[in-house]
């Protein structure tokens, strides 16, 4: 099985698993289970922070993020692309009690003049505006990366006008690795940090939320009320631990074969165009008169399983289960669907 939905259905290797076995365990909710003070401690430092959160989810890790930041009433500020509005299930509002103002951006990118203009007035008749949020990389937005310097511009905005600035970081380190920054610069633009680890980094479960001392303890009491307190939860922080130490280099090759998909799909007869792709999320805009049923149909025939990813487009994804024999297998399947 060829399988290209996401970069979620990757699975622990042997070494990640024997890790997860050997992890000595605690109590979380008691916060003495030593692998999840371990890889809380070191995702901290890693974006010089001073605390960090261990989560079931980044769906989590954000909702708890913006119910810190927010009062109910106040509103955030996101692209209309954004995870947290499109694939949260309307969390801002369920759990929150805030509102949203949607930047119509690129990819899922926007400015920080866009930020600027989309900030209310002080009008009691108007949702006082408390959070921007930014994806990176941008999930809807086909994996596209955030210019950095337009992430600290926008971070200067929050600052003056005495917003929060929350980073999604899902797919984040796909976006470091190619751009070559460091996780410290990404500490020092924002408030707040969500990395995911069950995504390119291979971990079965897990997401990190990052920030200040103060704001990790009102988020344990927010996780708690989620739902979300953990026990001997250590195994899980394990594969995290070795995740970061292991797998955040390789991605780097997902990436690569990523682009030869791109490649591939861009001389497809079936293939109107395809988003630009940096990372490793491909997504393929159809022709008019073909069915995306049709192909996602025809691509499991062959074993090859991918995405419909809105009308008229799907979605590949690599990850550290595709290697290169795969690829290519593919490539030719893409070159004689249809």
């Amino acid at each position: 099985m060829l399988d290209y939905r996401s970069d979620t259905v990757t699975r622990p290797t042997k070494a990640m698993k024997e890790a997860m076995m050997n992890a000595p365990l605690g109590d979380d909710v008691f916060e003495d289970d030593p692998t999840i003070n371990r890889l809380e401690a070191k995702a901290a430092e890693m974006f010089g922070k001073e605390a960090a959160l261990f989560c079931a989810s980044g769906t989590m890790t954000n909702q708890i993020a913006i119910n810190v930041h927010t009062n109910p009433g106040d509103e955030v500020i996101c692209d209309k692309l954004s995870h947290i509005y499109y694939y949260e299930g309307g969390g801002i509002a369920r759990n929150s009690g805030a509102s949203v103002m949607l930047l119509d951006g690129d990819h899922g990118r926007f400015t920080a003049e866009m930020v600027k203009n989309a900030i209310n007035p002080d009008d009691i008749h108007r949702p006082i505006s408390r959070l921007v949020s930014a994806e990176n990389t941008c999930n809807k937005g086909g994996g596209v990366i955030w210019d950095s310097e337009e992430l600290e511009k926008i971070a200067l905005v929050c600052k003056r006008n005495g917003l929060s600035f929350h980073l999604d970081g899902a797919r984040l380190f796909n976006a470091l690795i190619e751009t070559g920054e460091s996780t410290e610069s990404v500490g020092n633009t924002f408030d707040t940090i969500s990395i995911c680890l069950s995504k390119g980094l291979g971990c079965p479960v897990g997401s990190l939320l990052i920030g200040d001392r103060q704001f990790i303890k009102h988020s344990r009491r927010v996780r708690k009320v989620f739902g979300g307190g953990m026990r001997q939860a250590g195994m899980l922080a394990a594969a995290g631990i070795y995740a970061l130490d292991h797998n955040v280099e390789r991605l780097k090759e997902d990436h690569e074969r990523g682009r030869e998909i791109a490649e591939s799909l861009e001389e497809g007869s079936w293939v109107r165009s395809v988003m630009p792709s940096q990372t490793n999320i491909i997504v393929a805009e159809l022709n008019d008169n073909v069915s995306q049923n049709v192909v996602l149909d025809k691509l499991k025939e062959k074993d090859v399983h991918a995405m419909g990813f809105g009308p008229g487009r799907i979605r590949f994804v690599t990850h550290l289960d595709i290697n290169d024999e795969m690829i290519q297998k593919t490539k030719q399947i893409i070159q004689t669907l249809l």
